[in-house]
């Protein structure tokens, strides 16, 4: 069996290897971001020099607390390198994410990078998206429209809920989540949820991410989006 979480681990260090000194670098969320973010601090507490963005409060309290210098999004409009995980990603890199609720700080702080990494274990590449359930971040004032209104695409929304209650991001949303099972379709499924008014954000990245690393056992392997 897998031992995931060092394949975690050695993906972060890959990644991490492309951070220079001077850089400013976007923080991802969740449990492999994790590793990137420890072994980040590890690296200003021997001399590397940068500065960071977070997509989630968590990373932004983790970050601090290694050391780094890190930065409110608000005063950033270009940021050279971020490094973030994936809940499953395909050849093509495309990928869903989401399981950690910080879908929309995710997806904006992609868009403002020159270079998305996205490091994952080896559970997480699949051939077509939908497996991992598809999140939404929908405004609390929508959420019973939103619910019919992606009804109607053939699935049945689920409220993500976190100890009985229902889980909110960090810019208090709600979260759907969408048991597809199979996404034959993502630019057409994407543009569909992009229509429905209440729906801030999906955890569709069909383009944003530039490469991947990732990790089966002992080995690494980097895919890089063709140009």
């Amino acid at each position: 069996m897998a031992d995931l979480e060092a394949e975690k681990a050695l993906a972060a260090l890959r990644a991490v290897d492309e951070v220079e000194s001077g850089m400013l670098v976007g923080l991802g969320t969740g449990s492999t971001a994790v590793y990137a973010i420890r072994e980040l601090g590890r690296r200003v507490a021997r001399g590397l020099t940068i500065t960071a963005v977070a997509t989630s409060n968590a990373s932004d309290a983790l970050a601090r607390q290694v050391g780094m210098n890190v930065l409110s999004f608000e005063d950033v409009a270009e940021v050279d390198v971020t490094i973030d995980g994936a809940d499953e990603i395909t050849p093509g890199l495309t990928a869903i994410k989401g399981g950690g609720g910080a879908l929309l700080r995710e997806k904006v702080v992609a868009a403002a990078s020159r270079r998305v990494i996205i490091i994952v274990d080896s559970s997480k590449p699949v051939a077509t998206l939908g497996k991992f359930k598809l999140p939404l971040e929908v405004i609390p004032f929508a959420i019973s429209w939103v619910k019919s209104a992606v009804a109607c695409l053939g699935v049945t929304p689920e409220v993500r809920v976190r100890n009985g209650v229902p889980f909110r991001t960090d810019q208090a949303n709600f979260i759907l989540d969408l048991p597809f099972e199979s996404i034959a379709d993502p630019q057409r499924l994407a543009l569909a949820l992009d229509a429905i008014p209440g729906v801030v954000e999906h955890g569709l990245f069909l383009n944003e991410i530039d490469a991947a690393v990732i990790a089966r056992g002992s080995e690494v392997e980097v895919i890089n989006r063709q140009t």
